[in-house]
């Protein structure tokens, strides 16, 4: 043993778990009066926030939620969230956000998989949510978000959120986050099949990814966040603890839409924004009457598919600053940044876009990012043109797969986390993606599994065969285009095939196209996907 191990183990004095809850704690101790969350009329400083989220944590505990159970939350962007992120964590307990957008059956399924013993939504959703309960038919505590500002929908549990507060005790010591290692929460990404797959984050991976994010986007205690991102992406990438940290100002808006936003951004003078690129395009191209102004630039992030140089520019000139960022929900959502060079501004403007395009190099809480041949697992030259897997690793990654062993595995193997993303490292050292090497198409930000949505093409009663792709969108970024044979005797028009897949699954995974003829194949049978990428491309309508 080095003399230097020698008695100097850690202790309670020199080793502490990792948790993103101690930035609220911290906020509240230094800044109490800070203003914390802003929504419609509602405002909170950072002593209220750190109190409220310290009842929802008791309110938990007396109600029989502790370490280790799943309390899941269908909402919005509203205080409640940001609440939720902190209180569930601080008595050990698991959060599983649940996508807005999703059906009752997926709903359903992340319930059960997840074991959610508790449920926090928002009436808004009471619509899906009544019907994924009535399918997963077993007791759940239902909590109602009452939202002031939410549009229709009824109350469906035993009791509001407020009142389900009152119950709890701003002032209990909660420490139950005794290894940073501990699941923290648990988000669903569509993956390759039609079941998602949960993804389980541990403390320290969003400890870590927050401080990442603070840093890479520049959020101090001056910043004035607007929440056009959804919170329950990949736990608003890790951005509800992110500005915590940095002792910053949430401000909570409900639905995207470009009224409100720059209304916002005058009134409560913005400074950081995230967005995938279709809320981008959706303010770029925003009538001139309702493009108001912060007091500087806004500093805007966005991930999935790089916007296009007339969006950059058309962002650029109504005051933003745009960062392009790349990740997974696997990976806390931001893991690599493209950070512009001192001479990018220089370029010309295709060539500067050229540059933002690519997902750039690893974020400084990520231990490394690499494009690697999956055959060898070496590393790729980087001379910009050899195709290889980008691969990721470090403490931003994971724990795994929930109830899932063998795909976690399989994601793991070789000491690497394998995104399925194909690219290529040019000479500066820059990854940039050249395509999916697993069909996902990403559409507005969300992912929408090709699999699944050939799964309920296939069910249509005139289908014989089909097959789904990308094509690309200016508004979407992507959108599915599905490719269909129908049987001899079939007969359905591109509507019927569109309005039967918005009928059985979510609305935004339902192809936006569909082409009808024979599948080209390969000798052994298998369809050419890349023949129809090309005509989706160039050709499909």
């Amino acid at each position: 043993m080095s003399i230097f191990e020698q008695n100097l183990g850690p202790t309670k004095a020199n080793h502490l778990p990792l948790s993103p809850v101690s930035f609220l704690r911290r906020a509240a101790a230094i800044r109490p009066q800070q203003l914390a969350i802003v929504h419609g009329d509602r405002r909170y400083t950072y002593e209220q926030f750190w109190q409220r989220s310290q009842q929802l944590a008791s309110a938990l505990s007396q109600h029989g939620i502790g370490k280790g159970d799943c309390v899941a939350i269908m909402g919005a962007n509203t205080p409640e969230m940001l609440e939720a992120h902190n209180g569930v964590p601080l008595i050990g307990a698991v959060l599983n956000s649940l996508n807005i957008r999703l059906d009752a059956s997926t709903l359903a399924f992340i319930l059960d998989h997840g074991e959610a013993k508790a449920l926090l939504t928002d009436r808004e959703f009471s619509p899906v949510i009544k019907e994924a309960l009535r399918i997963i038919d077993r007791e759940i505590l239902v909590i109602d978000i009452d939202d002031v500002l939410a549009e229709g929908g009824e109350l469906l549990g035993s009791m509001d959120y407020e009142a389900f507060l009152k119950t709890g005790d701003s002032e209990s010591a909660h420490d139950a986050i005794v290894d940073e290692w501990q699941a923290i929460s648990l988000l669903y990404t569509s993956g390759t099949t039609g079941n998602p797959k949960g993804c389980v984050y541990h403390h320290r991976g969003a400890y870590l990814n927050a401080l990442g994010n603070m840093t890479t986007m520049g959020v101090t205690h001056r910043s004035r966040f607007l929440w056009t991102l959804p919170m329950f992406h990949c736990d608003g990438w890790t951005f509800t603890w992110g500005v915590t940290a940095a002792m910053g100002t949430h401000i909570c808006l409900r639905k995207v839409d470009p009224t409100l936003i720059f209304n916002l951004i005058e009134a409560e003078d913005v400074t950081h924004m995230c967005g995938a690129p279709i809320v981008l395009n959706m303010l770029a191209n925003a009538p001139a009457t309702i493009q108001k102004r912060a007091s500087a630039s806004i500093e805007i992030a966005t991930g999935g598919a790089a916007p296009p140089s007339s969006v950059i520019e058309a962002m650029e000139a109504i005051g933003f600053s745009v960062t392009h960022l790349y990740g997974l929900t696997e990976t806390y959502g931001p893991a690599t940044v493209c950070i512009p060079q001192d001479d990018w501004p220089t370029l010309e403007l295709q060539q500067r876009s050229g540059r933002m395009a690519r997902q750039g190099v690893h974020y400084l809480t990520l231990e490394d990012a690499a494009i690697i041949n999956s055959d060898t697992m070496q590393k790729t030259p980087n001379d910009g043109h050899t195709i290889g897997e980008l691969m990721i690793r470090g403490n931003t990654v994971m724990k795994g797969y929930l109830k899932n062993p063998t795909a976690s595995n399989e994601a793991f193997e070789g000491g690497w986390f394998h995104t399925g993303d194909l690219g290529v490292q040019h000479p500066d050292g820059y990854i940039e993606i050249k395509d999916r090497a697993k069909d996902i198409i990403i559409s507005g930000g969300e992912n929408v599994s090709t699999l699944e949505v050939e799964e309920i093409l296939y069910r249509h009663p005139a289908v014989l065969e089909a097959a789904v792709v990308a094509k690309p969108d200016e508004t979407w970024g992507e959108t599915p285009c599905a490719f269909v044979t129908l049987h001899k005797e079939g007969a359905a028009t591109e509507q019927d095939i569109i309005a039967y897949c918005k009928e059985h699954m979510a609305k935004f995974k339902a192809p936006k196209s569909v082409v009808f003829g024979p599948l080209p194949k390969t000798s052994t049978g298998k369809i050419q996907k890349f023949a129809l990428r090309d005509i989706a491309a160039n050709g499909a309508s």
